[in-house]
Order: structure tokens, then C-alpha cells, then sequence
């Protein structure tokens, strides 16, 4: 059965000595606001959140070409070679019933199918609402990116000479907090089947969300959760709004307070009548 309750979340995650999320448009730099806020795309959240459901052993339909656990290579050879879609055809309701039965990802988030002559029949164009949206992750200051010169130490082709001189740049937050906030919509839920269940390894998911996502631009430990509120409302519309659910938090750096560590942060939480949060710590 489908959630029968609201759920309204947010996540506070430190960020040291880390790139955090490089804007490929910038010489892949930390990505910034206009203001000189760090931003985490939503994207880049959600690519977290399916990398972690798929450590749990759950099915995804968008995996990355380092994670692929089926061997195909692509979103249309996933669904192309899915039985039951194939017996669906044209027929968009039994297509999306049973892409969100088959893959998690699809019924939490969603996902536009569109494939011209697929197996499955002549053409397909099936949009799914997922029930779980996203905010970008703000950071509480702005950046103070620190950047390295670095040097090409391999020929890339066959011949070329290498040369110490060739350069490239790496960037990185020193130290910042952001967050990010979300919510879970029942009425989508029901269409998409997404159960309690699925709520709870969402939950688990934000609260380990950067477990096995190392690189070298975020070596491991550099990016942690400090905490995962998550409100959980006693009905289907929610007692309050999101807006005013994720208003309620607020993350601020203290003031005369250089940004450092964890203690020149401030956290405030205002009490909702009827609505308490549960607060988990990051792991």
C-alpha cells in the first residue's frame, strides 16, 4: 500500500577540503549561486540517493556507466529487454504500472519514457510523476574555493611527448554546510505504488548518503550528514505546508564566527504544533 502520510524532510552535510558538485561549464569549479552560495544540484542529489538504494539491493532504471549491474548500456536496451513492458505496448498506464513496479528509482523520482520504435510497440512516450522532489543544497555561506595547480605526469596518446609543463587545475571547498530539503507527495505515491517502505530506505539513503562515493574530488570522509530531519505529518495533505515545514529549520553560520568546523554552526529548529521531527544523526 501506498504512504498515507505527508513526509517533509531536510539534510544539513558538511563539506571539507571537497568538490562537492563541479560545474562542467566553469573549469569544473564548486558550483555557485550568483550570489557565491555553494549549490548541489538536485540532479547530482538524486544520483546519490539511487547510487545508495542500489547498494541496498534495490533495482534502478538510471544507473551510471561505473555502476551498471545488468550489463546494459543504455536506458532504452534496459527497457527494451523488460518482458512484461514488451507485453504492455501502447498501453501507458500498464507501461508505467509496471516500470514503477520493476524499478525503485522510477517510482520515487519518476522518469519520462520516450523511445521510438522499441520493442515494446512502434513508439512509447509514457512521463511518470514520482512522489519524492528535491530542492538544490544550499551552503549557509559563501564559497571560499581554493584551487591547485597540477601537472600532467603520463602521455595521453601513443608518441606524445609528456611535458611538466602541462598543467590542470583541481578546486575545492575548504569548509562549508549546506542544505538541502525534499518531500514525499501521497497522491503521487498512490499512483506510483511507492509503499512506507520505500519511505524508509529513502530515509536510510539521506542518512548514509555518501557512503561508496568517493572520488578524487570528495575523498572519503570529506563529505559527511550531520543530520536528517524528518517530519512526518498525520495525514495524506500534511498538518502544514512544506514551505512552512522547511522554514522551520534554520542553519545559519554564527556570527563573528569565521566558518571552520561544525561548532561556528548555529541550529534552530521551531516547534510545530502537533508536527515533531525525527532527527537522526549522519553516519
Amino acid at each position: 500500500m501506498s504512504i498515507q502520510n505527508k513526509i517533509d524532510f531536510a539534510v544539513i552535510l558538511s563539506v571539507k577540503n571537497a568538490n562537492p558538485n563541479g560545474d562542467p561549464l566553469n573549469g569544473n569549479r564548486p558550483r555557485e549561486t550568483m550570489e557565491g552560495y555553494g549549490e548541489i544540484s538536485d540532479v547530482c542529489i538524486k544520483r546519490k540517493i539511487r547510487n545508495r538504494l542500489q547498494d541496498m539491493g534495490e533495482a534502478i532504471f538510471v544507473q551510471s556507466d561505473d555502476r551498471c549491474d545488468d550489463g546494459f548500456g543504455s536506458l532504452r536496451e534496459r527497457a527494451d529487454n523488460n518482458a512484461e513492458l514488451k507485453k504492455a505496448g501502447k498501453n501507458r498506464a500498464a507501461f508505467a504500472e509496471i516500470a514503477c513496479r520493476t524499478w525503485m528509482d522510477v517510482r520515487t523520482f519518476g522518469q519520462v519514457f520516450a523511445f521510438k520504435n522499441t520493442k515494446a510497440g512502434e513508439g512509447v512516450s509514457v512521463p511518470v510523476r514520482g512522489p519524492v522532489s528535491l530542492h538544490p543544497a544550499l551552503s549557509i555561506a559563501p564559497l571560499e574555493i581554493e584551487s591547485m595547480q597540477i601537472t600532467k605526469s603520463v602521455n595521453g596518446e601513443p608518441g606524445e611527448k609528456r611535458s611538466s609543463d602541462t598543467m590542470g587545475s583541481k578546486h575545492r571547498v575548504g569548509f562549508n554546510v549546506y542544505v538541502f530539503y525534499g518531500s514525499i507527495n501521497c497522491q503521487l505515491a498512490e499512483k506510483t505504488g511507492f509503499s512506507d517502505e520505500d519511505a524508509e530506505k529513502v530515509h536510510q539513503a539521506l542518512i548514509t548518503l555518501f557512503e561508496n562515493d568517493v572520488s578524487s574530488a570528495r575523498p572519503d570522509g570529506s563529505m559527511q550528514v550531520q543530520q536528517v530531519y524528518w517530519w512526518r505529518h498525520n495525514c495524506k495533505q500534511g498538518q502544514y505546508s512544506s514551505a512552512k515545514v522547511h522554514g522551520s529549520l534554520r542553519v545559519r553560520a554564527k556570527e563573528d564566527v569565521a566558518l571552520h568546523a561544525m561548532e561556528d554552526v548555529e541550529i534552530h529548529l521551531e516547534e510545530l504544533e502537533g508536527l515533531v521531527p525525527q532527527i537522526d544523526e549522519g553516519r
